[in-house]
């Protein structure tokens, strides 16, 4: 088999979305032709633990690690959280900080950790790499981000050895929804910006998670870039047969549930329901699986919804995947940011495995709107638009209360992580020849 180094700051034990991408690759790797070898932090900080993905990793995997040193625990004592607390990524706040170290805090980690906190592990990470390298060649070497110091330890591996190398954006870079929120000098804004154009040049081919991103990245560097999804695995799906849906009408959002995410217009819509019709507050329950944001949760205070909300926190994958396919609707909300149109969660595509409805709040135009009508698989309304998301609320409820709440044919397959995975060795073995 021809082997690929992957480097990746996301490896079980992690939890959350920044792990499933890569694992799932490695997982199908090995049918397609290739070996891959994972090169990953040996104490990084993660913001959740989930041992359940162990059972991913395909056996006898290779998988090399190095200490790396973060900011994280000067960052902690600075804004006063303790060692064992977790470092949320995307700004994700679930308690009131003193807001005047919150944003000295983030001006340091924007303008003095570029690309991210992640920075101090790149020399080490190359000189370790071009040893081991030597004596272990491989013939691809893929890097994975955010975080994007994982493309900088790759572009110097390509200075220094010449191997084909891919660059895999799970994420924008200086697009990110909260890149305007980093408090950057025109300096460090200019580096940033000067980083990524590297990466997207030097590269031997770039991925990007969807359409839309692809075109925001040509704007940085024309160039062409490859489109592989994010997606589901047949493997995590129970048999529809063996699931019993939820006895009440429960609307389930997975995920973390950023200030972003705040489905504003979802509140207003259950609320003005509620007080029309008293058959849907008996039958009501709206799952909220993951980290949520302070602000949100002051949301359903403010909407009267407390009673109706619960707040499950987060869960191990296995038993997300339970819960989505248990649940009568699924609710997917795509940040209120000017990057929304290019949103592609790996959420969503679970979301499509588990063939209940979906119903989303997001620009209506977006690259998650145009699957969702594809597919048709859900109910689509604007980040404002409360009238619609109620009447596509009070559609779905009416099914349910008659039994009837299904979906039509859904031809998703192309989005499963064996067919993705496909696709990804295509790519790779067009690079090494």
């Amino acid at each position: 088999m021809k082997k690929a180094l992957i480097i990746t700051y996301y490896w079980p034990p992690s939890g959350g979305a920044g792990v499933q991408r890569w694992l799932k690759f490695v997982k199908y790797l090995r049918e397609f032709g290739w070996e891959p070898i994972v090169y990953t932090p040996e104490n990084p900080e993660f913001p959740e633990i989930d041992e359940s993905l162990y059972s991913d990793i395909p056996e006898n995997l290779t998988v090399i690690k190095t200490p790396i040193r973060e900011p994280y625990t000067a960052y902690k004592k600075f804004i006063g959280r303790t060692k064992k607390e977790k470092i949320n990524a995307g700004f994700l706040s679930e308690k009131k900080r003193n807001p005047f170290l919150e944003n000295i805090s983030v001006w340091i980690r924007g303008n003095f950790f570029i690309p991210d906190a992640r920075l101090l592990w790149i020399k080490p990470s190359v000189k370790f790499l071009l040893k081991y390298l030597t004596g272990n060649p491989v013939d691809i070497i893929i890097s994975t981000g955010p975080p994007h110091s994982m493309h900088i330890i790759a572009m110097k591996l390509n200075e220094s050895l010449k191997l084909p190398w891919v660059a895999d954006f799970r994420d924008p870079w200086t697009n990110i929804d909260f890149y305007k929120d980093l408090k950057l000098t025109s300096w460090a804004d200019s580096r940033h910006h000067n980083m990524e154009r590297m990466v997207l040049s030097n590269a031997s081919a770039v991925i990007s998670i969807s359409p839309s991103m692809a075109d925001d990245f040509n704007k940085i560097h024309n160039r062409h870039y490859d489109i592989i999804t994010n997606g589901f695995d047949r493997e995590d799906v129970n048999p529809a047969n063996l699931v019993e849906l939820d006895r009440k009408f429960s609307i389930s959002y997975i995920g973390t549930m950023v200030s972003t995410r705040n489905p504003i217009a979802f509140w207003e819509a259950i609320q003005s329901i509620l007080k029309e019709n008293k058959d849907f507050g008996n039958d009501l329950v709206i799952k909220l699986v993951g980290k949520v944001d302070f602000k949100v949760r002051d949301s359903v205070e403010q909407f009267g919804l407390s009673g109706y909300v619960e707040n499950i926190g987060y869960t191990p994958h296995k038993k997300v995947v339970k819960i989505q396919q248990q649940s009568q609707v699924l609710l997917l909300v795509i940040n209120d940011t000017p990057n929304s149109g290019m949103i592609l969660t790996g959420k969503f595509f679970e979301y499509l495995a588990a063939r209940r409805p979906v119903l989303c709040l997001g620009p209506v135009d977006g690259d998650a709107a145009k699957i969702l009508n594809q597919t048709n698989a859900g109910l689509i309304s604007g980040f404002r638009d409360s009238e619609k998301m109620k009447e596509h609320i009070l559609s779905l409820y009416n099914k349910f209360k008659t039994g009837n709440l299904t979906l039509g044919n859904q031809d998703i397959e192309a989005y499963s992580r064996k067919e993705l995975t496909r696709k990804l060795a295509g790519l790779m073995n067009q690079l090494s020849g």
